[in-house]
């Protein structure tokens, strides 16, 4: 019974400290955006995937991988579900947890999402079959939110590296899809506070953010998406990739042929199931994480 008693409280300890890993962004009220009812967390049905929808209040939850692995890299996730919703699961959580395998810590980003009521993802897809430009007129005022919000994780997330055990200048960012935006964003709009050290966006949503320019000091990226990507998103990242060869920056580009959209960590027995690993192998391949045992 003492050792029950005592397992049990070691297990509350860790469940508690993990609880406490949920940590709010700074951030400025916008008064042309206002949300109604709180976060909601729930499984669509229409995409067939646990998400997060109406964040009114940007967070980042951390994810540590273990001590005798960590290796001093981390990586901001961005999920994607234009601007509606969060693919919390397969493009934030699932991804982590896979990053914290490699020895990489992970902090999953909740951005401020377009305000929605109880099913943000049938809003979206509702607008889609029936009004697709009004996507895009929702998400408008709402995108300089989120990626203010990619800004503040990269200064809070550098600003504490000691406590979370990270290099400062190691600090990564990937999103997916709207998460793509948010990442793309995030790299034309930084300051030496808030500069991604890497990005990676995979089937970046380019469409939102209309035309760029590559920064002088522009991050290595990595591009990740397939060329039967339904939302025709494929043409968008190739053009991406090139803009940064051009200006001669450290660029690669995976492109598949099959995947689709929105897969994160989703199985679809293709090779597009595997493009975290070619991740991994760019990042070796760069220096931004080093072998397993190279301590």
């Amino acid at each position: 019974m003492k050792s029950l008693l005592t397992t049990l409280l070691l297990l509350g300890f860790a469940l508690q400290g993990f609880s406490q890993q949920v940590i709010n962004l700074p951030f400025e009220e916008d008064e042309d955006v206002s949300w109604e009812g709180g976060e909601k967390e729930y499984y669509s049905q229409i995409w067939q995937n646990e998400v997060v929808t109406n964040v009114s209040i940007p967070t980042i939850q951390v994810f540590k991988p273990a001590n005798n692995k960590a290796n001093g890299t981390s990586v901001i996730v961005a999920p994607g579900g234009g601007l509606f919703a969060l693919s919390i699961k397969s493009e934030g959580t699932d991804v982590a947890k896979w990053l914290n395998e490699k020895g990489i810590t992970a902090f999953v980003l909740k951005y401020r999402l377009v305000p929605t009521g109880e099913d943000g993802v049938k809003e979206i897809s509702e607008l889609g079959t029936n009004n697709p430009q009004g996507i895009e007129m929702k998400v408008a005022p709402v995108l300089p939110l989120s990626i203010s919000d990619g800004l503040a994780s990269i200064a809070y997330v550098r600003a504490n590296a000691d406590q979370f055990g990270i290099a400062p200048d190691k600090i990564g960012f990937m999103g997916f899809s709207a998460g793509g935006a948010v990442t793309m964003g995030v790299a034309f709009n930084y300051t030496k506070e808030n500069r991604p050290d890497f990005i990676v966006p995979v089937y970046p949503w380019m469409t939102v953010l209309g035309p760029y320019q590559v920064p002088e000091d522009a991050p290595p990226m990595l591009a990740i998406c397939s060329s039967d990507d339904p939302l025709g998103l494929a043409a968008h990242s190739v053009n991406l990739y090139s803009s940064w060869l051009k200006a001669g920056k450290s660029t690669g580009l995976h492109m598949y042929a099959k995947g689709g959209h929105g897969y994160g960590m989703k199985k679809q027995g293709l090779p597009s199931d595997h493009w975290i690993a070619r991740f991994h192998e760019w990042a070796l391949a760069e220096g931004i994480v080093i072998p397993e045992g190279g301590l």
